[in-house]
C-alpha cells in the first residue's frame, strides 16, 4: 500500500512539472557545447584583433568612449581578457540598449556586439536560468528543484529492491517499452544523487533568497556593501563634467582599479561594476589563486567620488550564502574539475531530459493501452451496457 501511494506521488508530481526538470537538463547540456561552439563560429567577438602582449586600453578612456555613445546614466560592467588574446567583453546597460560590446584591449576599437537576447547562446542561457520568465521564473525553478528532492525521494523508495546487490540490466530484447521502463528505473536509481546536486546548485544560482537562507541557517550576518562616508565639501556636489559625457566628476577607474589591485596584490580583476552613481560604492571584483570561482568573489568597494577604498573582503570571508558562490557556480557549470567537469554536467543534463522523457512516454503508453483494452472489452458479445 505504501508503496502504490510513493509511485502516485512520484507519478503525478513528474507530470506536473517533469516538463520543466526535461527543459533545465536539456538546456543545459546545450549550453555546455554551444558556448564553445559560438566562440569558434564567431571569432571576431572572442579574439583580439590587435597585439596581446601590447599595453592595454587606460579604462577610464574606455568609459569615456562609452559614455559618450551610451549617455552619461549609462552602467558598464568591465570584464578583462582572462587569457591573452581574448577580446575585453563590456556589458552595457543604458536607456536605448542593452548588451554586451566586444573591444580590442590593446586599441579599445569595438569588433562586434550584441543585444541582451541576440544570439542562440543567450536565448539558451534566458530559457535555462529564468524560464524567461524574470524573477518570476527563477522562483518557480527553486520551487521545481524543491520538487526534484520529493521525486528522487519517491523514486527510489519505488526502486528500492528486495535483494542486493539490485539488477541494473536494461532488457533490449523485450520490446521498446521494457527497455523504457528499465532505462527510466535504473538510471534514474543511479543518476540520482548526481542529477540532485545539479538541479540543487542551479536553484541556488536562480534564486538569489536561497543565499540569504543558508547565511541565515549558518548563524551569520549578510555582508553587505559598506556605507559612503559623508562628503567633502568639495565633493558634496559633484560638477557635470565634459570628461564623464556630461555626467557628474569621479574618480579615475584607473586609480580604482589599481586601488584594488594594491587590496589584493596577488589576484586579477574579474569585473569592474561601473555604474554612474556617485551616491553609492563601487564593487571591484577580483580573483585570488585560492578562488575556485572563475570571475573571482573577493570584492572592494570603493568611494566613486575619490577613488578610496571602503572595504575589502576575500571571497572566503564573505557570508556564507555568498561565499558558497565560489565553488556552487563552477560546480553547476562544470568548470570546477575543468573539460571533465563539463562533460559530466552536459551528459547530466542529457540524462535529466532522457530520464524525464521516458517516464512521460511509459505513463502515456501504459495509459493508451489501458484505454485500448478498455474498448476491446466494451465491444465483446455479452458486455454490460449502461443503463
Amino acid at each position: 500500500m505504501a508503496r502504490r501511494v510513493w509511485l502516485a506521488g512520484h507519478r503525478w508530481l513528474a507530470l506536473g512539472l517533469g516538463g520543466i526538470l526535461i527543459l533545465s537538463g536539456l538546456t543545459g547540456a546545450l549550453l555546455v557545447v554551444a558556448r564553445p561552439l559560438d566562440r569558434a563560429l564567431h571569432p571576431a567577438l572572442f579574439v583580439a584583433e590587435g597585439d596581446p602582449a601590447a599595453r592595454p586600453q587606460a579604462w577610464e578612456s574606455l568609459r569615456r568612449t562609452l559614455a559618450a555613445e551610451f549617455g552619461p546614466r549609462a552602467s558598464f560592467t568591465f570584464g578583462p581578457p582572462r587569457a591573452a588574446g581574448e577580446t575585453l567583453q563590456v556589458r552595457v546597460r543604458a536607456g536605448q540598449w542593452r548588451g554586451t560590446l566586444y573591444l580590442d584591449p590593446a586599441s579599445g576599437r569595438e569588433q562586434g556586439r550584441r543585444g541582451e537576447q541576440e544570439g542562440v547562446v543567450a536565448i539558451v542561457h534566458t530559457l535555462h536560468s529564468a524560464l524567461m520568465l524574470g524573477q518570476t521564473g527563477k522562483a518557480i525553478l527553486a520551487v521545481t528543484a524543491l520538487a526534484y528532492l520529493v521525486l528522487m525521494i519517491s523514486g527510489l523508495v519505488v526502486w528500492w529492491p528486495r535483494k542486493w546487490p539490485p539488477s541494473l540490466r536494461i532488457a533490449f530484447d523485450k520490446g521498446v517499452l521494457r527497455a523504457l521502463f528499465d532505462l527510466h528505473r535504473n538510471g534514474g536509481a543511479v543518476l540520482a544523487l548526481l542529477l540532485a546536486v545539479s538541479i540543487a546548485t542551479g536553484a541556488y544560482l536562480a534564486w538569489r533568497p536561497i543565499g540569504n537562507w543558508i547565511t541565515l541557517a549558518a548563524g551569520e550576518q549578510r555582508v553587505l556593501a559598506p556605507r559612503l562616508p559623508a562628503a567633502p565639501e568639495r565633493l558634496a556636489t559633484p560638477k557635470p563634467s565634459a570628461a564623464t559625457g556630461g555626467g557628474p566628476a569621479s574618480a579615475s577607474l584607473d586609480a580604482m582599479a589599481a586601488a584594488a589591485l594594491a587590496a589584493f596584490p596577488e589576484g586579477r580583476i574579474g569585473f569592474i561594476l561601473y555604474t554612474p552613481n556617485l551616491d553609492r560604492p563601487m564593487a571591484i571584483r577580483l580573483r585570488v589563486p585560492d578562488d575556485p570561482h572563475p570571475n573571482g568573489r573577493s570584492t572592494v568597494w570603493l568611494d566613486p567620488r575619490d577613488g578610496r577604498v571602503l572595504a575589502a573582503q576575500r571571497w572566503d570571508a564573505l557570508d556564507a550564502g555568498t561565499r558558497i558562490n565560489s565553488v556552487v557556480y563552477p560546480l553547476h557549470t562544470g568548470e570546477l574539475f575543468g573539460a571533465p567537469g563539463e562533460a559530466i554536467v552536459a551528459l547530466a543534463g542529457l540524462a535529466l531530459g532522457g530520464v524525464g522523457i521516458s517516464g512521460i512516454w511509459l505513463w502515456w503508453r501504459r495509459r493508451a493501452v489501458k484505454q485500448r483494452a478498455v474498448r476491446t472489452a466494451a465491444g465483446r458479445p455479452g458486455a454490460a451496457t449502461p443503463p
